[in-house]
């Protein structure tokens, strides 16, 4: 994909989220004892939902899918690499963190809309603008025998 004036904002936005997420996803990663049961339980919306994922059967896995699941997006997002899947998933995640905090409709700052909501467009704008997924190893991935399979290569 050739490279264009507007591409250049596209992927430097695709770089510094893909740096927030990939620092926040090192620090729960790196940090001892982490865990997102305080998170989890402390829901205000989906309350039952929420306190279901933070149960200590479920914390077995829901604290390394979503520690490593952050750092495994900032990876793809940083390295150009799996973009659109990895901002799908950004999107997704956003979007399960945003409804546990508050008591919607309202939220800090107004109604509805607060930074995991801008933050979930950014992803979707990243996913489906091919501009944003210029600039990375998704081409040179594509040479090789793992790019060429058609699995893959969709994804790329």
């Amino acid at each position: 994909m050739p490279t264009t004036k507007a591409s250049i904002p596209l992927v430097l936005l695709r770089l510094v989220m893909g740096w927030y997420l990939l620092v926040d996803g090192y620090l729960a990663v790196t940090t001892p004892n982490w865990s997102a049961q305080g998170f989890l339980l402390s829901a205000k919306t989906f309350p039952a939902l929420y306190a279901w994922f933070a149960e200590p059967a479920q914390l077995w896995w829901v604290n390394p899918v979503n520690a490593w699941g952050v750092l495994l997006i900032g990876v793809a997002l940083l390295l150009g690499v799996f973009v659109r899947p990895a901002a799908w998933a950004g999107a997704i995640l956003m979007l399960l963190y945003y409804f546990p905090q508050y008591h919607l409709p309202k939220v800090p700052h107004g109604y509805i809309v607060e930074e995991h909501i801008i933050w979930c467009v950014v992803f979707i704008a990243i996913a489906t603008i091919p501009a944003a997924q210029s600039f990375g190893l998704s081409r040179s991935l594509r040479k090789t025998f793992l790019g060429r399979l058609p699995v893959i290569w969709r994804f790329i």
